[in-house]
């Protein structure tokens, strides 16, 4: 890892936090993440599975963590499971965790190797009643090939048909939506990355500079600061490319009088930031830009203003849609009778505003939470609000990141230079 190393205090209380969910006498299994293949010999960079990380902190492959906290022997109620360290292996692949290096990493006190849990695992099970198995349950999710918590809940309910089984990603994506002060720091650090990034790319940007060379940019100074690397894949997207809400093509020259937008976040501690700022190639925001700009940058802060404990994600889309409704009216993109026609199932402000607002944010970029409960506090969600505008070629999203607090939130991005003002001045120094 590049990232200095974390307060294992963070993996401890999130264990507390998911042993105090689990019922009486059941057991909990979670596995890391696949080993993908790229081509040839090659594997894909390893990812860590999500929820075993927000467990452990833990980034190795082939890892698990058992949590069994009423077995009858104390030093077995939390078990961190790593392959043995193997000298030829690391010869070529290099280090892998020793025990005293995973309980410095995690806080777990018992750490067992691979090849040797078959034999400590079977006996667990048969006292357990039921057995908690890891699924993933994030909303976003699009891949259908059969990961290794699939297929070891098919091996479990095959071996063990008689248990009582249930879903822990249940339990963790209620967990996981509300951050810890502990984790908010992790996530300030990130956040902190993406600050000096973006400022820095407002002195490099100028007319005539490819998008892949800002693309360069970010992995440059993202690096530099110790961080994994970008959260997601930058977009990078200059003149009318900004409309498309998903480009990372970055191949396109920026010109003057277009404006950029760019849409990256840095990975620290694997914790992610997500930024967007829309600003003008040139240095100077046209006349419209500014307008149209601004206008978002209203309704940014109308979001702000409203995204509180206790409402719920449905209301505050229906009235960030009025406000959108009314700016976009002021700014000459809807008319009256746009606005009386409408159908409500696809309102007339979602021409120019056609993606969600906010999403959560976390160890993942589009983060585990629930859109149907009300906003709780400790969660931390996305404002982005945009304006995309085919016939003028032109696409602003203005984004930063907010921690719920008891009474309202915290723009985790608040020292960002977000302002037109803001932004022409440090781009003409």
């Amino acid at each position: 890892m590049k990232y200095l190393p974390l307060n294992p205090e963070i993996f401890i209380q999130n264990r507390k936090r998911f042993v105090a969910k689990m019922d009486k006498n059941a057991i909990a299994i979670f596995n890391s993440n696949d080993e993908l293949p790229y081509n040839g010999d090659a594997l894909h960079p390893f990812v860590q599975n999500s929820d075993l990380f927000w467990l452990s902190g833990i980034e190795q492959e082939d890892s698990m963590v058992i949590l069994y906290p009423d077995n009858p022997d104390p030093k077995y109620r939390e078990v961190l499971v790593l392959v043995r360290p193997n000298e030829l292996k690391e010869k070529w692949n290099g280090h892998q965790l020793r025990k005293n290096e995973a309980e410095e990493i995690s806080g777990m006190k018992t750490i067992v190797w691979l090849d040797a849990l078959d034999s400590l695992l079977q006996p667990w099970i048969h006292l357990a009643d039921t057995i908690y198995l890891n699924t993933n349950e994030n909303d976003r999710k699009a891949n259908e090939v059969p990961v290794r918590d699939y297929r070891y809940a098919a091996y479990m309910r095959e071996r063990y048909p008689l248990h009582n089984y249930k879903r822990s990603a249940k339990i963790i994506k209620e967990l996981r939506a509300i951050k810890s002060p502990l984790e908010i720091e992790v996530m300030q650090k990130a956040i902190d990355i993406t600050n000096v990034t973006f400022r820095r790319l407002l002195q490099f940007i100028k007319p005539g500079v490819m998008e892949y060379e800002i693309d360069a940019e970010i992995w440059h100074s993202f690096l530099s600061q110790r961080a994994s690397g970008p959260a997601y894949g930058s977009i990078i997207a200059s003149g009318d490319r900004a409309r498309t809400l998903h480009y990372v093509n970055n191949n396109q020259e920026c010109k003057e009088g277009e404006l950029i937008l760019m849409d990256f976040g840095a990975r620290y501690g694997n914790y992610s930031a997500d930024l967007t700022r829309t600003i003008p190639v040139g240095g100077k925001f046209g006349r419209r830009q500014k307008t149209v700009y601004n206008a978002c940058l209203d309704l940014h802060y109308y979001c702000a203003s409203i995204l509180k404990p206790g409402i719920s994600i449905n209301d505050y889309t229906e009235k960030v849609g009025d406000k959108a409704t009314e700016l976009f009216q002021k700014i000459g993109l809807l008319k009256k009778s746009d606005i009386k026609n409408e159908d409500p199932e696809n309102r007339a402000y979602r021409k120019y505003l056609y993606h969600g607002i906010s999403h959560h944010l976390g160890i993942d970029v589009h983060d585990l939470g629930t859109k149907t409960e009300p906003v709780k506090a400790g969660m931390v969600f996305t404002i982005e609000p945009g304006i995309y505008i085919e016939e003028e070629q032109m696409g602003i999203r203005i984004e930063d990141n907010y921690w719920i607090t008891k009474n309202g939130n915290t723009d985790l991005m608040k020292d960002i230079p977000k302002t037109v003002e803001e932004i022409e001045a440090l781009m003409k120094k």
